[in-house]
């Protein structure tokens, strides 16, 4: 398996950064492994060596039988069992060299199954406290919601107080009886009231919205919303004249203009 490979293994349990961290480490480990080719060659050579072995007792009995050494062959064999103990004290030292690395690397397999543990461990700690900060995020949009319907009430309370004497200067209206919140034909209509300008009824239709600088999508939910609730109120009061209207806070140049060509009043508070 290559890194990549077991990053990818891995990224099923930890996160992306721990899953790498922890790639790295094992691959590094396992490449740093007595490879089997080696042991593989150990094993032919100590082979070798036995069948060497096996030769030269064969060739020293031969010789014992025959009588026929000399000097000369005597010297050979000495020699090549002198080859013989240099080869073994060489496999000697090999194996010592491949127990002291297996040693080195059962001390790594412990640092990193004490590494593994760690992070098991900070992953256990960054959940903790994920799963708090999501509590707390939860927490934060109950309590702006709240907020917000708050302020959605205080600013329609002011609306129904003051709208009526702004409607009296800028429009010639005169409010019939208070505005008030009510539901028409399923509809929950934030502001409502009946009103006379020359001798006809106008009647107020509006919504609030605490800003009004949304982007087009929110402009364009903001008017048909408006625009259901005029309907509502025209099916259930036939042939009246209707004046839509929007409360804000503040609106944006913008949105000013685009409610001027629907034919939509927008009231901002600091006109009261």
């Amino acid at each position: 398996m290559n890194k990549a490979e077991m990053t990818q293994r891995l990224e099923r349990a930890f996160p992306t950064e721990q899953a790498g961290v922890l790639a790295e480490v094992i691959y590094d480990a396992y490449d740093a492994l007595v490879k089997a080719s080696d042991f593989s060659e150990l094993k032919a050579t100590v082979t070798e060596l036995v069948e060497a072995q096996k030769r030269t007792e064969q060739r020293v009995a031969e010789l014992a039988e025959a009588q026929k050494h000399t000097d000369q062959r005597v010297a050979e064999l000495a020699e090549a069992q002198k080859h013989t103990d240099q080869r073994v004290a060489e496999l000697a030292e090999a194996q010592k060299r491949t127990e002291q690395r297996v040693a080195e690397l059962a001390e790594a397999q412990k640092h990193t199954d004490q590494r593994v543990a760690e992070l098991a461990e900070a992953q256990r700690q960054t959940s903790d406290q994920l799963r708090d900060l999501i509590g707390v995020v939860r927490g934060l949009a109950t309590e702006v919601g709240s907020l917000s319907r708050t302020m959605s009430y205080s600013l329609e309370n002011e609306a129904y107080r003051l709208l009526p004497d702004l409607l009296r200067r800028n429009f010639g209206l005169e409010i019939e009886q208070k505005l008030v919140r009510t539901e028409i034909n399923g509809e929950e209509i934030n502001l409502f009231g009946r009103a006379r300008r020359n001798g006809q009824t106008v009647l107020i239709v509006g919504e609030s919205k605490l800003r009004l600088d949304m982007r087009s999508a929110e402009r364009q939910e903001v008017f048909e919303q408006l625009e259901r609730k005029v309907a509502a109120v025209r099916e259930a009061y036939p042939g009246q004249e209707i004046m839509p209207v929007l409360i804000t806070h503040y609106a944006r140049p913008a949105f000013l203009q685009e409610a001027q060509a629907r034919g939509v009043q927008v009231f901002q508070s600091f006109e009261w």
